[in-house]
């Protein structure tokens, strides 16, 4: 099992940045993918922005150019810098990683931005 923890949530005004971090432990032998999904109120959770081991990076439209995923393997931690925050990023964050194609998933950290 890999247990992933999120922080890094709360609340910050429209222009505003945050930092979330998520660090995997547990049963660690070669994680993959580690990515950042996103639900808010009455909506599907959806992915945010991802990153596989090799660096390649992935974004959902709507925060590009806006928010950075970033990973140390060393540390098994994925990081999600977003800058510029709008109130309809306002919404709980879950870190997932997959490993011998079992996804994994976080508790969520919560991210509100006031307009």
């Amino acid at each position: 099992q890999v247990q992933l923890v999120e922080s890094g949530g709360g609340l910050v005004q429209a222009g505003g940045s945050l930092r979330l971090l998520c660090e995997a432990s547990g049963s660690i032998s070669r994680l993959g993918v580690m990515g950042w999904y996103r639900q808010a109120p009455g909506k599907q959770r959806e992915l945010v922005a991802s990153a596989t081991g090799s660096g390649a990076t992935d974004y959902a439209d709507s925060v590009i150019d806006r928010f950075t995923i970033s990973r140390d393997i060393s540390k098994n931690t994925v990081y999600l810098q977003m800058n510029n925050l709008k109130p309809e990023d306002t919404a709980v964050y879950y870190c997932n990683v997959q490993q011998w194609g079992v996804n994994y998933w976080g508790k969520g950290t919560l991210v509100t931005v006031s307009s």
